[in-house]
């Protein structure tokens, strides 16, 4: 059954990939070595979930080259922005297996920055949030946009306040909660192009 889903899965992947523009294409492929490294991360470094930000985020990359037929600023600043906002989310979910990563012997963020969790999340978040909005600058977004992203800021700060590192419950709701963080990411990004 595995075997079956990665295929059609493969499948589905490669008629997406044949659909798009050729610079697109090529971005895409580009995002292969990541994809293959990312999983051994956790056994080489602290720090697997920077990795996991460069390999989530590359869609963004893509899908501008799509829509554009190459990259610019606002997409790369975008990507930055992505990677740390993947760093602070992925942290809070790698506490939940700090404990399964101490037994294998694996590596996270969540176990590098223990109790310092928090005030390593200010630093993701808030880069994330700068970054966000940096790109928006750039790409000449309305003023909508910017009071918007107060919104997904505070979602953020919420997170920070709320978490509680050794309760497994605690960190799965706030790292899910980050799909309503990307929804108002991109209502504010919506709303910048009004």
């Amino acid at each position: 059954e595995a075997l079956l889903f990665i295929g059609v899965q493969s499948l589905v992947g490669l008629l997406v990939l044949l659909w798009m523009p050729r610079p697109a294409q090529l971005i895409a492929l580009a995002s292969i070595p990541l994809i293959v490294a990312y999983p051994f991360m956790k056994r080489i470094t602290h720090w697997p979930q920077a990795f996991l930000g460069l390999t989530f985020n590359w869609g963004i990359f893509v899908g501008h080259a799509a829509m554009a037929g190459g990259l610019d600023w606002p997409p790369v600043v975008l990507y930055a922005g992505g990677i740390a906002w993947t760093l602070g989310y992925d942290t809070i979910y790698a506490h939940q297996d700090k404990e399964d990563d101490i037994r294998v012997g694996v590596r996270s963020l969540a176990l590098r920055l223990g109790g310092a969790t928090r005030d390593w999340l200010w630093i993701f978040y808030g880069t994330s949030l700068a970054f966000i909005i940096w790109a928006g600058a750039l790409a000449g977004l309305s003023w909508p946009f910017y009071p918007a992203m107060l919104a997904p800021a505070a979602h953020m700060l919420w997170q920070i306040r709320s978490l509680s590192i050794d309760d497994r419950e605690n960190c799965l709701r706030l790292f899910r909660a980050n799909r309503h963080t990307g929804l108002l990411v991109l209502a504010a990004l919506a709303l910048g192009h009004l």
